[in-house]
C-alpha cells in the first residue's frame, strides 16, 4: 500500500543513509525541506522531496498537510511503563517536605512499586501498562524502551518482561525492553548485597536469556543502590548473554560510575543530574549515550542534566521520558521537548535531535527510526497548522499533533 503526504509545510528531520547520531555543535542543525512530499510504501519511506517533484501516479492514500509540520515519531529510550497502581501519596510527600532518600528508607520509592507490583496479576498489569502506552502513541512516540525493575523478585522481574514482550506483540511501536533487577535491594538482601546479585545474575539471567525476555540490562549505580564494582558484575554478566548494558548513573551523585559505563562499553549512561569534568573526558570518543530525563527533574525538583556542558564538549546527548510512578508520571515527550528547551537551554533543533535520532541511537534503532531516511520506517507525527517547529516546545501546553503514523498507517 502506498500512501502519499502533500503540501507539507516542512519536512523535518531530513538525514541521509548511515547517519546515526548527532554530536556537540552538529546538533544546532536540524535539516529541513519546506513545501515538501513524503511518500510511504507499505512500512517505508521510499520518497521524499520538494513539491515541485512530487510523483502524480495514483496512490491508495493522500494526505493532504497543507501548513502542517511532518517529523519522525519521538525515540523515546527510557521509561518504565509497566508498573502497578502508583505513587501518588510519595507526591503528596514531596510536596510536604520529603526527599526522595527520605521517601525510601521509609519503605516508598521502588520498593512501595515492588510490593504493589508482585501483588498484582500479571493480566491486570498488563491491562495498566497498555493503557499508558496507547497515551504514549498519541503523544507521537514511535519507538520506546521499557525497564523491569518493580519486581525485584525472579517471578515479579520475569512478570514484567513477558508483559514487555506481550506489548511489544500486540502493537505497532517498536519496543526495546530491559532488564533492570538490579533497581534496589529488596529488603531482606538488605545487609546481603553479594547474595541479591547472586540471584540476578545466576537465577534471572539465565531464563531471561532462555526465553529471549530482554534486549539490554540495566542497573541504578548511585550511593545507597548498586556501588560501581556491584554493577560491574551486572555489566559483565550481561554482556556474557548478550545483553549490552544501559546504566542509570549520576542522578545524585558522582562516584566514577560513568568511566565504568564507558569501560563496558554501555550504549547509554541516564540521569546525569550531576557531571564532572572527569566524566565527560571519559565520554569523550565513546561509543556511549548520554541520556538526559528533564521531567524527571521537573518533578523531583533536582539538577536538570547540563546539556550545554556536553554540546560544548562536542558530545551527543538524547532526551527521554523517564517514565514512571514515582519520579516521572508522564511519558509526554512533546514535554520533554519543551522543558529541555525551557530549563536546559537546548535550543528547539538540538531537543528534536535529541529526542529522535539520537533517542534511536540510545536504544540500537539508528538504521531503522528517528529521522526522514529512505529506507527507515513510516513513523511520523503530522502537527496541526503551525508557524514553525518552534511552536512544539514553545506551546508546551498544547497538543499540537493533527495524526500520528506508525509503520505506514495512520493510527492515532
Amino acid at each position: 500500500m502506498q500512501t502519499l503526504i502533500i503540501n507539507i509545510k516542512e519536512l523535518v528531520q531530513v538525514r541521509e543513509v548511515g547517519i546515526s547520531k548527532v554530536s556537540g555543535a552538529e546538533m544546532a542543525t536540524l535539516p529541513t525541506i519546506k513545501n515538501a512530499y513524503l511518500l510511504i510504501e507499505d512500512e517505508l519511506i521510499v520518497a521524499y522531496g520538494f513539491m515541485e517533484n512530487c510523483p502524480k501516479e495514483a496512490v491508495a492514500q493522500t494526505i493532504d498537510a497543507n501548513g502542517k509540520i511532518v517529523l519522525p515519531s519521538w525515540c523515546d529510550s527510557h521509561t518504565h511503563i509497566v508498573y502497578a497502581g502508583n505513587r501518588e501519596q510519595e507526591f503528596v510527600d514531596r510536596i510536604k517536605g520529603l526527599t526522595y532518600e527520605e521517601i525510601a528508607k521509609r519503605g516508598g520509592g521502588i520498593l512501595n512499586s515492588a510490593i504493589k507490583l508482585n501483588d498484582t496479576s500479571e493480566e491486570e498489569i498488563y491491562n495498566q501498562s497498555k493503557n499508558r502506552l496507547e497515551d504514549v502513541i498519541r503523544q507521537g512516540t514511535g519507538a520506546i524502551e521499557i525497564k523491569s525493575g518493580y519486581g525485584l523478585t525472579i517471578e515479579g522481574e520475569l512478570k514484567m518482561l513477558r508483559v514487555i514482550k506481550r506489548l511489544a506483540a500486540s502493537y505497532p511501536i517498536a519496543i526495546k525492553s530491559t532488564f533492570l533487577g538490579a533497581h534496589a535491594f529488596p529488603m531482606e538482601y538488605k545487609e546481603n548485597h553479594s547474595g541479591y546479585i547472586d540471584l540476578i545474575i545466576n537465577e534471572m539471567l539465565p531464563i531471561i536469556a532462555a526465553e529471549n525476555l530482554a534486549d539490554y540490562i540495566d542497573a541504578f549505580l548511585e550511593t545507597g543502590y548498586f556501588s560501581v564494582e556491584e554493577t560491574e558484575r551486572i555489566m559483565i554478566a550481561g554482556e556474557r548473554y548478550g545483553l549490552r548494558a544501559k546504566i542509570h548513573v549520576n542522578q545524585f551523585t558522582a562516584i566514577n560510575g560513568i568511566a565504568a559505563c564507558v569501560k563496558y562499553n554501555a550504549l547509554s549512561v541516564d540521569h546525569l543530574e550531576i557531571v564532572t569534568e572527569e566524566d565527560i573526558e571519559v565520554l569523550k570518543n565513546s561509543e556511549t549515550m548520554p541520556v538526559a530525563l528533564p521531567s524527571c527533574s521537573f518533578f523531583i525538583s533536582i539538577p536538570y542534566t547540563p546539556t550545554r556542558q556536553l554540546l560544548d564538549a562536542g558530545l551527543p546527548f538524547a532526551l527521554a521520558s523517564d517514565f514512571n510512578p514515582g519520579t516521572s508520571p508522564s511519558g509526554n515527550m512533546n514535554l520533554v521537548v519543551s522543558t529541555a528547551c525551557i530549563k536546559m537551554k537546548v535550543t528547539p533543533e538540538e531537543a528534536i535531535n535529541a529526542a529522535t535520532i539520537n533517542g534511536a541511537y540510545a536504544m540500537g534503532l539508528s538504521d531503522t527510526h528517528g529521522s526522514i531516511t529512505l529506507g527507515k520506517k513510516a513513523n511520523l507525527i503530522i502537527t496541526k497548522p503551525l508557524n514553525s517547529y518552534y511552536e512544539i516546545p514553545y506551546a508546551f501546553g498544547s497538543n499540537l499533533i493533527d495524526q500520528v503514523i506508525l509503520r505506514g498507517r495512520v493510527i492515532a
